[in-house]
């Protein structure tokens, strides 16, 4: 013990009241005690926590970019969170401090770097040469709101047009204000006399830079020559634009409308459109105009060499397709395709071969973002098939309802799920590439397997391969199959425990050694999976109905069954004086026609065809008792070394042996402590209005003799009633529980505290009893009230024998206490090692065992590790138990309580985990405050106390979890998974796995104008905008218009983002100046097509020599 008097506590720790408890615990071992000393590994400085990755569908995204060149798109969200993807596999997330929605966001092309526009009317240059994206520069507008911005291609000069008409000029460069402004006033002149309204689109004529197009939101476009500073042509039209495009000659624009139209306008004809099309307007005989149709919100106007011009639009549907999904119109020359979405259209982009406006598109594909999915439309094969989405993107495909995550799984099972899923893609999809690919991939620093499972709300579940921060799907199954789904109004009462989703996963316990799958469902259903690679067709679902109640009344038999009878309950069982609550499927109080011994979902009673992968090995129901609802199930565990699962809602316990399919055990939670209640509940106490004990039952009667049970899989419901109503229908989760009980100040409430539910269980190979001498096979169960109970297992041998003799369960007398509800248990060996449940290593299953007969059973049971000359010492074992409130460390068998923590005494844990790292064993917990902490085992000294996150919805409580090697995740979104991390050498790894979003490409070359003599006064114009819009013509802006921000580093930040590396690591500084040599190439075949760097300061133009980069560097 001495080894803990010196500890390493981290900052902002009170160390005070840590170390005062650490005292306590030495006062209550002397130094004579006999524990064997455990040299422990684990230092605070091995902790660190960072986030990692965020993968999954961006949350309420709201705009979209991409650089044709690089291949990256770029999405922002209302929140104000910005989504890079390049490449399958190289993703990154960053966010703006304000939280401000994204309006639009344009790519710097070819240069690493973007500018985002957000609704509180700031700018933000964003460097995206390093491997985590930093602001350089933002621009805060004060006197205008920012409503369009448009970079032209090669330019340093980002027009904004505002909400008042006006377009004001920003050097990307330097993020400052040019002089220059057009003014709404100006542009229109007397052709309005009414204000043209917020300027909807800016954009240069592709071959003239000269010109710019201003789009009002009132109808008006007007062509301004910059040189001149006055308007060439004013074009007006009577309906509001949402959008304008181009054709790549210069000589035509198109505008979408209110009224669901398109008009096409010769530039040098402004007094009315060429054309005017309805897209899907119902042509009207007589030559009146169309019927108006929805707006057409946004419109892209596409060339190519040979053939008809692309126009493709999202909007513009008719008023009369009620309930029709939103559509994306793709015309092209004389048909008409109209692609149905899932979710509404928020943007759509053309992707096309060439960056140069004033060339031939070449459209190839068009990406869509809708609100919930991103959709990419392959526009050269016919009939527009959808190129498959490699990115992790369907998380939310249905809500997600819990999640589990597990790092260092055996090697084999990631390929073993791959091949099962692989069976289950979709076909019809482009044959393409995905298109999006740029970036490169991070080096794989981390060597182990991590599979995430995701539950759902319609009962499916996700299988993620989530190995060195990526995320791939690797398997689906869909529990809902083995029910019946006719949900006629006659069938309806059975399903409703729950207003909807009657097939919502709640727990999921999975063996990935044995590849055992156990889950449980919102109504009061748990599923057994076993993993097969062969089809099978099971004839008859195998299932147990279960009765399971909370205090022993009147014994009945239902059915006529003989059930065995139970022992008198000592006292009286009269039923509880408290009114019923309301309960959507509590039926009404007469003695007739309540609902009883019926399930709440039908099992399929037609053969079930299944396929490799997840098959049904066991369905158990919780059925409906004298009107009352079956519980939802707050905790499940299942061990594929015992052949059993078991399951604890607020009423009671259930273990089933699913080898045999029998019922082992059925008891009330009162019922497990026998006479040893702790409690003394006594029925009409006002402070615990607890049922008497039932007395200690005969445990055995759960063991079913064969003939019964193939009679009716109800002979082993147990005949007692509920005489407490039912909770109000609790949120999808034991978390749930334990945070609703615990958030509300008064845990004593008469409703909350007179369910004892079950809320942890734990299978394991330990010593029951302090007289054992040995350790044998039992379960541990935990409380809400912090109790720890012990059952003993009697397993017959494996082999014939195992499927012949029955299980003997019984409770062993043992009772543990800690404060608040129990969460997690484990157990440690004499050398302090992680003991883990026996499991039996999988094998197929559904193939005829002839040799394999005799082993079909065998164990493969971990015995106690120490060694047998050690027995001599008492203490062979730890048990480390986390409840909501404190940790303990029992040492077994003595049962004495070896090490104590108190985690917390204002807040609770929510989630609390006994993990491995790489060089030992902790106890990783996250609370309601925000903290997450670890503490080493067995000693339980503090390590790592993080502020991270308050817990601002029951999402987080609910997906909150830790696995080995100091990983966790939660849900940080509907539709997003952050992953973070709490090992040291993880954050230090992290820089190398981190993919990289900026690879030097070269730019393609200019288009050939030799065509285009004659047009536009000979050739595409350019124009000095250096000339036009510095300080030296223009003059300085004014002050109180922006105001200009640096980025969070400051000039240093600045001077290392000229080498496109801030805050990088030596090697990648070194890595990138390599790069720079190959960009010199580059360099020159663009120099023709950029502006002129003569007016740079001479400092600018040596950096820029330097690091053989481009000009938006020189700050």
């Amino acid at each position: 013990m001495r080894k803990f008097n010196i500890r390493k506590v981290l900052d902002g720790l009170t160390a005070g009241s840590s170390s005062a408890s650490q005292q306590q615990q030495q006062q209550q071992h002397p130094p004579g005690n006999r524990e064997p000393e455990i040299q422990e590994t684990l230092q605070s400085e091995h902790f660190q926590l960072c986030k990692t990755v965020r993968h999954g569908f961006p949350y309420q995204p709201s705009a979209l970019a991409f650089d044709p060149v690089q291949k990256i798109l770029a999405v922002g969200t209302q929140t104000g969170a910005l989504r890079l993807f390049g490449r399958p596999g190289v993703e990154c997330y960053c966010q703006h401090d304000s939280g401000a929605a994204v309006i639009q966001l344009q790519f710097l092309i070819n240069e690493g770097a973007l500018v985002s526009a957000l609704a509180d009317d700031t700018l933000h240059l964003w460097n995206l040469r390093q491997k985590r994206p930093a602001i350089l520069h933002s621009l805060k507008f004060c006197r205008e709101r920012v409503t369009f911005c448009h970079l032209p291609f090669q330019s340093k000069w980002l027009y904004v047009g505002t909400e008042r008409g006006n377009i004001h000029i920003v050097n990307v460069e330097s993020f400052t204000l040019s002089g220059y402004v057009i003014m709404w006033n100006k542009a229109i002149e007397l052709s309005s006399k009414s204000h043209p309204g917020p300027v909807v689109h800016i954009s240069d004529n592709p071959m003239d830079e000269g010109k710019l197009l201003i789009g009002f939101e009132s109808g008006t476009v007007v062509l301004w020559d910059l040189k001149s500073k006055k308007a060439d042509y004013r074009y007006t039209y009577d309906e509001a634009i949402h959008s304008v495009a181009w054709h790549h000659e210069g000589k035509q624009f198109i505008c979408s409308h209110s009224d669901g139209t398109l008009t096409i306008w010769n530039v040098r004809s402004p007094a009315k459109p060429v054309q005017t099309i309805t897209p899907h307007g119902k042509q009207l005989k007589d030559g009146k105009k169309p019927e108006p149709c929805k707006p057409i919100l946004k419109v892209e106007f596409k060339t190519t060499r040979s053939g008809e011009p692309f126009i493709i639009l999202s909007g513009g549907l008719s008023y009369d397709t009620v309930g029709r999904r939103p559509c994306l119109t793709v015309m092209h020359g004389k048909s008409t395709a109209v692609l149905e979405m899932d979710y509404s259209i928020v943007d759509f982009l053309t992707l096309c071969e060439t960056p140069y406006p004033n060339d031939f598109q070449e459209p190839y594909a068009v990406v869509v973002l809708l609100e919930k999915d991103l959709v990419l439309i392959d526009l050269a094969q016919n009939g527009y098939p959808i190129f498959e989405n490699p990115y992790p993107l369907s998380i939310h495909e249905s809500p997600v309802t819990c999640c589990e995550y597990f790092a260092d799984c055996p090697v084999d099972l990631i390929p073993a799920l791959y091949s099962v899923g692989a069976r289950q893609k979709r076909q019809g999809y482009s044959k393409k590439e995905w298109p999006i690919n740029g970036g490169n991939w991070g080096l794989g620093a981390q060597s182990y397997s991590e599979i995430i499972i995701t539950g759902h709300a319609d009962g499916s579940i996700k299988f993620w391969d989530a190995s060195a921060i990526t995320l791939q799907v690797l398997y689906k199954l869909k529990t809902s199959k083995v029910f019946e789904k006719s949900r006629n109004k006659d069938e309806k009462p059975n399903t409703d425990i729950v207003d909807e989703d009657p097939y919502a996963i709640q727990i999921i316990s999975w063996c990935p050694e044995s590849r055992m799958l156990c889950i449980a469902g919102v109504s009061a259903h748990v599923i057994i999976y076993r993993f097969s690679k062969q089809e099978v067709i099971t004839e008859v679902i195998p299932m147990l109905e279960v009765r399971l109640l909370y205090e022993i009344s009147d014994v009945e038999t239902p059915e006529g069954e003989q059930a065995p009878p139970l022992p008198t309950p000592v006292g009286s069982a009269n039923p509880q004086p408290i009114p019923p609550q309301s309960h959507p499927s509590t039926s009404s109080s007469s003695s007739d026609g309540l609902r009883d011994n019926v399930p709440c979902l039908k099992v399929k009673s037609s053969p079930l065809k299944q396929s490799p992968g997840y098959q049904t090995e066991l369905v158990i129901q919780l059925v409906w008792v004298s009107g009352e609802p079956p519980q939802q199930i707050t905790s499940l565990a299942v061990n594929s070394s015992y052949g059993l699962v078991v399951f604890g809602n607020c009423n009671g316990i259930a273990m089933v042996d699913y080898l045999q399919k029998a019922v082992l055990l059925n008891l009330g939670t009162i019922e497990l402590y026998g006479s040893n209640d702790p409690y003394r509940r006594e029925p009409r106490s006002p402070r615990k209005s607890r049922q008497p004990s039932g007395g200690l039952c005969d445990i055995s009667e759960g063991a079913v003799v064969p003939e019964d049970r193939c009679k009716s899989p109800t002979s082993a419901k147990m005949s007692r009633k509920l005489s407490l109503p039912t909770d109000l229908k609790p949120d999808l989760d034991i978390k749930d529980n334990s945070f609703s009980r615990s958030r509300s100040s008064s845990v004593t409430s008469i409703d909350k505290e007179s369910r004892e539910a079950i809320s942890a269980l734990h299978f394991c190979e330990t010593f029951t009893r302090k007289t054992d001498s040995a350790p044998s096979p039992c379960l541990w169960v935990g409380t809400t009230l912090g109790t720890v109970l012990v059952i003993a297992l009697n397993l017959p041998p494996g082999g014939e024998q195992r499927l012949l003799q029955p299980v003997i369960v019984s409770p062993s007398g043992t009772i543990l206490r800690l404060k608040g509800a129990i969460l997690r248990m484990a157990f440690l060996d004499s050398t302090g090692c992680l003991v883990p449940p026996a499991h039996e290593p999988w094998k197929e299953h559904n193939v005829p065992e002839e040799k394999d007969e005799k082993e079909k059973l065998k164990k493969r049971r971990p015995v106690s590790v120490s060694p047998s000359s050690s027995q001599e010492i008492s203490e062979n074992q730890y048990a480390v138990i986390c409840s909501e409130k404190q940790a303990k460390v029992i040492s077994l068998p003595s049962q004495n309580c070896a090490y104590k923590q108190n985690i917390t005494e204002t807040s609770f844990v929510l989630r609390g985990d006994i993990v491995s790292l790489s060089n030992g064993i902790c106890l990783a917990c996250f609370c309601a405050n925000g903290h997450i902490m670890t503490f080493s085992l067995p000693s339980l000294r503090p390590l790592l106390d993080v502020y991270y996150l308050p817990l601002t919805n029951m999402r987080i409580a609910r997906t909150f979890c830790f696995t080995n090697n100091g990983q966790a995740l939660y849900l940080v979104s509907p539709t997003e998974i952050q992953r973070l991390t709490y090992s040291q050498e993880t954050c230090e790894n992290l820089q190398e796995m981190l993919g990289e979003l900026f690879t030097p490409v070269e730019t393609p070359e200019a288009p050939n104008r030799g065509f285009f003599k004659g047009l536009f006064g000979g050739g595409a114009q350019s124009l000095d905008r250096e000339e036009l819009f510095g300080e030296s013509s223009s003059g300085k802006a004014s002050r109180s218009l922006a105001q200009h921000i640096p980025g969070p580093g400051g000039i240093e930040g600045v001077k290392g983002a000229a080498s496109g590396v801030v805050g990088e690591l030596a090697r990648a500084r070194l890595a990138l100046d390599e790069r720079g040599q190959k960009l010199s190439d580059l360099e020159e075949r663009t120099a023709a097509m950029l502006s002129s760097a003569d007016s740079f300061s001479k400092h600018a133009h040596e950096m820029m020599l330097k690091y053989k980069d481009k000009k938006w560097y020189q700050f």
